[in-house]
């Protein structure tokens, strides 16, 4: 029953997608849209640091997270909120996964980019030299060839496990910077490619564990495309000094133009 209420929901939006593209319209929300039970797990970008617009908690839950987005458009039967800032695979094991059950037929997550150093990444590179940063790139790609797959495994094991009928969506993550774009200062153009070819490194890892378990990848560089760092029309956080947390995470059209989009895609 599940499966079949997932593959309804699933047709309902392909339906939506070729009436909007007719001019036609739906008068009332499809009734297998309001049967799904959706729980987005995972890290800031996922819980929406950087889009503002937050719930209090330490977790900085954002309406305007495309979780949340998401959940406003289609009002599913359930949504459990439970991504979290900071958050790396041990946190989303030992503390997110109670929100699922066999009853969950969604399930989006970002996750890896904490556990790969991504922020200190960037704040070595900020601070320190074009050599330093360049070195601490190389130690976060050797993580990822390393280390995080297997991280990765546990995590995707256990959300099988727990949902065992879901569809799960992997969402990645964006590069950071328009190369040759219209930044002025700040970081070197060779240390900008090295973060951005990180994150494709990241990506590629993330995909592949992804799909090894029958997940969904949501890449979502695609849609940033013309708006990373420099690009003139940022959907990211550059360095931001009076709030530091919010560097380098999407704002609020990156949550709705970047990420919402490709978690539709996916379904």
């Amino acid at each position: 029953m599940k499966m079949s209420r997932l593959v309804a929901f699933s047709s309902s939006l392909l339906l939506g997608a070729a009436l909007a593209l007719t001019g036609a319209g739906v008068a009332n929300a499809d009734s297998s849209v309001a049967a799904v039970d959706y729980v987005a797990l995972g890290d800031s970008y996922s819980s929406g640091v950087g889009a503002g617009s937050y719930d209090g908690s330490s977790c900085k839950r954002s309406s305007r997270a495309y979780p949340a987005l998401w959940a406003a458009v289609n009002s599913p039967s359930s949504f459990d909120f439970a991504a979290c800032s900071g958050a790396r695979t041990g946190d989303v094991t030992g503390g997110q996964l109670g929100r699922l059950n066999a009853s969950t037929d969604l399930v989006s997550i970002s996750i890896g980019g904490n556990d790969a150093g991504f922020a200190d990444v960037m704040t070595t590179c900020v601070l320190q030299s074009e050599a330093t940063c360049l070195n601490r790139v190389a130690t976060a790609r050797a993580y990822v060839d390393s280390t995080l797959p297997g991280r990765l495994d546990s995590v995707y094991t256990a959300i099988r496990s727990k949902a065992p009928s879901a569809q799960v969506v992997v969402l990645g993550y964006p590069r950071f910077y328009q190369l040759g774009g219209g930044c002025l200062a700040g970081l070197s153009e060779k240390e900008r490619a090295a973060i951005n070819g990180a994150s494709d490194h990241l990506n590629t890892a993330t995909a592949k564990r992804a799909a090894d378990h029958g997940f969904t990848f949501g890449d979502v560089r695609p849609t940033f495309t013309g708006h990373e760092i420099c690009s003139g029309n940022a959907w990211l956080h550059s360095v931001n000094w009076l709030n530091i947390g919010e560097s380098y995470h999407p704002t609020a059209a990156g949550q709705s133009g970047g990420y919402l989009p490709v978690l539709n895609s996916a379904l």
